[in-house]
Formats: structure tokens, sequence, C-alpha cells
């Protein structure tokens, strides 16, 4: 079982993971994709999310966020490492590059706390619409930090892409809240933690990548527990423990959709996401999505897509073209 993000938010990661072309197994075989298969996996995906944040929005009401936070990151690093001990053993510890991990942990520690901030103060649809901007923010700092060439058609979808925060998060006079600033908090550190990932991959498996990501995000979070913490009824430890158990099952179905199906047929389902939020709001706390969220998520969500189209195709450009001659001589 491979987990990336046991965040319920993380998926950014999508924008770069696209297949470009039939991808081989092992044996040297040409894997068959399943498509069906993989957006059913998404869809089941996108509904357990959507049921975490909803859990996490419906506790931090209830409970310090803290206390919420902590909790959640703890399941879900105790169903990480039921699943994934007993096959890897604790080698998956090892590592040459704990600094990173740990600076890795805290921004994200500090990324999930901002989007359980955001649920205590404005619409779960919002704060999940805004969440939708990290790969804009992705993309952005790959131009600034790591140099990537930005094309006029790049640069023109993250401009839009941003004007659709804008219109989320209604910027006029003494209307953008402190709710969706934790929201673009989340998104910006998220976004910047996608980008910084990538240099990880070259030299840490992606089971290391998780177990450490999840055991110093739970590390982090427990020092929370000094600003507030109170005993949980039953019923809502069970929900409590249950938003990282939906979460990190919802990973698992992600990773799954993503394992039979290329990512740029299954991708775009993830938007999904925001219609169960949308319906969750209106249900339980009686949230009347405003016209300016469907405007403006709509934009978000047409930004990311172009943003996403643009890497695959430009990918699988690159996988089909010839390569250079190779220099005569050696040194």
């Amino acid at each position: 079982m491979g987990m990336d993000d046991i965040t319920g938010q993380d998926q950014a990661a999508t924008q770069s993971a696209s297949t470009v072309g039939p991808a081989k197994s092992k044996s040297g075989k040409h894997h068959v994709d399943h498509v069906p298969r993989g957006i059913l996996c998404m869809v089941v995906a996108t509904v357990l999310f959507a049921t975490a944040s909803a859990l996490t929005k419906w506790q931090v009401g209830l409970y310090p966020v803290g206390e919420v936070v902590f909790l959640r990151s703890l399941s879900s690093l105790a169903v990480c490492a039921v699943v994934m001990l007993p096959v890897t053993g604790f080698s998956v510890f090892a590592t040459r590059r704990p600094r990173d991990h740990l600076a890795r942990g805290l921004s994200q520690a500090t990324s999930q706390t901002l989007f359980a901030l955001a649920f205590t103060l404005m619409p779960l649809a919002g704060a999940v619409s805004i969440n939708f901007s990290a790969p804009l923010f992705a993309a952005l700092v790959s131009i600034v930090w790591l140099k990537e060439r930005a094309s006029p058609a790049r640069w023109g979808a993250l401009l839009t892409g941003f004007l659709g925060v804008l219109i989320v998060t209604n910027p006029g006079a003494n209307s953008l809240t402190l709710g969706a600033l934790f929201a673009l908090g989340n998104a910006i550190l998220y976004g910047s933690v996608t980008v910084a990932v990538r240099g990880m991959t070259r030299t840490e498996s992606a089971n290391t990548l998780i177990i450490w990501q999840l055991a110093t995000i739970a590390f982090f979070h427990s020092f929370l527990l000094l600003f507030g913490w109170r005993i949980p009824a039953p019923i809502d430890a069970a929900m409590l423990f249950g938003s990282g158990f939906a979460n990190a099952i919802g990973q698992y179905f992600w990773t799954q959709a993503l394992r039979l199906a290329p990512a740029t047929a299954v991708a775009p389902i993830y938007y999904l996401m925001l219609v169960w939020a949308l319906i969750y709001g209106f249900v339980i706390w009686g949230d009347v999505p405003t016209v300016g969220l469907l405007v403006g998520s709509a934009i978000v969500v047409a930004s990311g897509l172009f943003l996403f189209w643009r890497e695959a195709r430009l990918q699988r450009g690159v996988a089909k073209a010839p390569l250079a001659p190779a220099k005569a001589g050696i040194g």
C-alpha cells in the first residue's frame, strides 16, 4: 500500500504524477490500464477525503484545534504503520536526510493546522476550494525557486487561477476573512512542500517519505496539546480517529486510481471533492454557496486542470522525442 500524503488536501502531487505512455512492469511487460476502475477508485477517494474534512470541521467546533489535528495525524500514522511496518520493518526509517524530513514535517504540520483553523472560520467548501490553488502555488514556486521556464500559456493559467482565488476569498473592504487567510496560508505552504519533495524523491523511497512525514507531523502536532486538551466523548473520539482513518483509506484509493489508469484520466475526477464538500456544507451546516464561491472555484479548477493537461502533454512530447546522438570519445 503506497501512501503519499495522508492529508486529504495534498493531492497537488497529482499535478506531477502523469503517466506518459504505457508503463512497464518489472518483468518488462507493458502495464494494462483499467480506466473505469481507476476512475471509480478516484471517486471513492474524493468521498473519503471530503468526509475526513467534514469530520475535522465538526470536531474543531467542539474541541481545541491542536487536539483535533494531533489525533487525526496520530490515527493516520497508526494506519500506515500497521500496513507498512510488517512488510518493511523499521528499516523504512533509514535515511541520510533527517533534517529535510523534519523540515518537511514541520511545514506540513503547520499547513494542516492552518487548514483546520480555516474550518473554524469559514464554510467547508470555501476552504476546500482555496486549497485547490496549491498546485498553482507549486507551479509559481517552481518558476521562482527552481528557475523552471514559464511560457506565456503557463503564466496565463497561473494568473487566471489566482484571479479565481481572489474571487473565492472576496478581498474587498473588510471582507478578506481570517479563515480565508488561514486557507491561503495552507495552500501556499502545501504548494511549496510539493516542490521540495520533488528533490527528495531522488534519494528517498516512497515508503520512507510516507513514514517520516506522518511521524514528524504527529510529533509536531503533539506540541499543540499544550494549548488545550479535553477528554473526548466516545462518539467524538471515534470521529476524531475516523478523520485520520478516512484520510488514510482515501489515500489508498487515490494511489490505486493512479496505479490503474493514467493520471490524465483520473486526476480531473479529484475535483469532485468540491462537490461533496458543498453537499456536506449544505446538509450539516446549512451553507448555501455564493455566486463568488462557485465562479471562483470553477476558475481555480479550470486553471489547475489546464496546468495538469499542459504538463502531461509536454512530458508525452519529451518521451516521444528521439534521443540525441551520443558524442564520440570518453570524457
